[in-house]
């Protein structure tokens, strides 16, 4: 069976390296991202199964990758983390179908609980 992929996109390295470390001791297949643009291009090349994406970024932000994702490939899962939290872009990126939403800094027990739900992994055995 091949590995869950994942992408990560955050333009804060240490997040990204901390979440790919974590996750790929999990057995997932992580790559990361330090900007959306280069994020898309990848996902032009690549499907991925789950997008774990920052919201604020500078150039290409996080709902521009949540609606291009779904537009691409409508059954990826997309997970948004921000350190900028508020209602309005909660309410925006759910209407955008995004799966999760998790106020920085992200507790990586719960973003690979989160992953486990959307790849329908979460049940033992």
């Amino acid at each position: 069976m091949a590995k869950h992929s994942i992408m990560i996109i955050d333009d804060e390295k240490i997040v990204g390296d901390m979440a790919r470390l974590s996750l790929e001791q999990e057995g997932y297949e992580v790559e990361t991202y330090l900007d959306g643009r280069t994020a898309l291009d990848r996902l032009v090349e690549k499907p991925f199964q789950v997008v774990v994406t920052d919201l604020k970024m500078k150039g290409v932000d996080g709902l521009e990758v949540l609606r291009t994702v779904k537009k691409l490939y409508p059954q990826t899962v997309v997970i948004m983390i921000t350190a900028f939290a508020n209602l309005d872009v909660a309410i925006e990126a759910l209407r955008d179908d995004v799966h999760d939403f998790f106020p920085k800094p992200v507790k990586l027990k719960e973003l690979k609980a989160s992953i486990q739900r959307a790849l329908g992994s979460g049940a033992a055995g």
